[in-house]
């Protein structure tokens, strides 16, 4: 037997595997509902009282806009913020953006900006276009400058953080939550 050939064999078998094994880790982190805050999608949540414990000071940073301008979190001092990590490419992800546009109109005047950052890859001119057909009337950014770092790390999208008035996360989830499940959790901080 010709052991090279075998163990060859072998090594394709494995890194086959091994594609297949990343490739399904990618598709179900792009969509499985859920938070790692304290377990559920009411994770974060604290007591008999229903509050959403804080999970730390939210990050400072500064991002492009489609257009070219910056947006600095900073800007968004005394808002309840929904900062939405997305790409045009995940289902999951598409499929919370009506929630979001319709949250956005309804409880602006509340003070709620929902801020969603592009993890895309085709660019920006892509990315406008998608935001146009979806109507998306909340600030889009690029990702960049360590943000996603600076937020513990995005390996699965949606991650989405909800940040109150003070600057602290309340709340983190990674996939995706139906509207219905995830606005009473913005509300509680409006």
């Amino acid at each position: 037997m010709n052991t090279k050939q075998g163990s060859g064999g072998v090594g394709r078998w494995v890194m086959t595997a091994a594609l297949a094994m990343l490739g399904a880790a990618v598709l179900a982190g792009c969509g499985p509902k859920g938070s790692d805050a304290a377990g559920g999608a009411g994770a974060g949540a604290g007591g008999e009282s229903g509050e959403l414990a804080a999970l730390g000071m939210a990050p400072e940073w500064t991002l492009k806009r489609l257009d070219g301008t910056t947006l600095k979190s900073a800007e968004l001092a005394g808002k309840v913020v929904v900062v939405d990590f997305w790409a045009t490419w995940c289902p999951p992800c598409v499929e919370e953006i009506p929630g979001y546009v319709e949250m956005q109109r309804e409880h602006e005047a509340a003070g709620l900006v929902i801020v969603g950052i592009s993890l895309d890859q085709a660019g920006v001119e892509a990315v406008r276009k998608f935001t146009e057909r979806y109507a998306m009337n909340y600030p889009v950014v690029m990702n960049g400058g360590g943000v996603t770092e600076a937020f513990g790390g995005v390996e699965a999208i949606p991650t989405t953080f909800l940040i109150d008035r003070e600057g602290r996360i309340r709340h983190r989830k990674v996939g995706m939550m139906t509207r219905a499940e995830y606005e009473p959790l913005v509300k509680a901080l409006l």
